[in-house]
């Protein structure tokens, strides 16, 4: 799930407003599984409904619905919902890059810039416990140095692996 989801400009909330101007559940269902749908055709019908009222009453309405449809993607993907955050909110450079490369089908740019974040993450790590590995048997402090960034090191080259292979295995279920 893209950590933007539960944004004003998220995609959930792109797809339900669009939703709303077309009249058309099937922009912003694609969002919530099978087992949530009937709940989100619910809000949308009762949406549309109030949404003739007046002005007032059609942005209550389509928050409500925005909320609606984020609340239930959030529950079909496992996470928590918080409420929705304001357009912008936790929107980093690699969302971006990666909505791009979607867009123009172009994943060069976004490629380079994750390879770089993780070759400069991996580099620095490794050198720090390369400067830490000669040091003084009797300077404890100094092997403590070497020995816990040996292990950060590891540690991070371990998460980073397990990541992309959870990732990699959750995409062949």
């Amino acid at each position: 799930m893209a950590p933007h989801c539960d944004t004003m400009d998220g995609p959930v909330v792109t797809a339900a407003e669009l939703a709303l101007e077309m009249e058309n559940i099937n922009y912003v269902l694609p969002y919530v599984g099978e087992d949530l749908e009937r709940e989100l055709k619910d809000a949308f019908d009762k949406t549309v409904v109030v949404r003739e009222l007046s002005g007032d009453a059609a942005e209550v309405a389509d928050y409500w619905f925005f909320e609606t449809a984020v609340r239930l993607h959030m529950m079909g993907r496992g996470k928590s919902y918080t409420g929705i955050k304001h357009s912008g909110f936790n929107r980093r450079s690699v969302i971006n890059k990666a909505e791009e490369a979607i867009e123009t089908g172009d994943k060069s740019e976004l490629e380079e810039f994750l390879m770089d974040f993780i070759s400069e993450a991996f580099e620095s790590r490794f050198e720090t416990a390369m400067s830490n590995k000669e040091y003084d048997l009797n300077d404890v402090e100094a092997a403590r140095d070497y020995v816990n960034s040996t292990l950060e090191f590891v540690e991070f080259s371990h998460k980073l692996y397990m990541q992309i292979e959870n990732a990699n295995r959750m995409d062949e279920d």
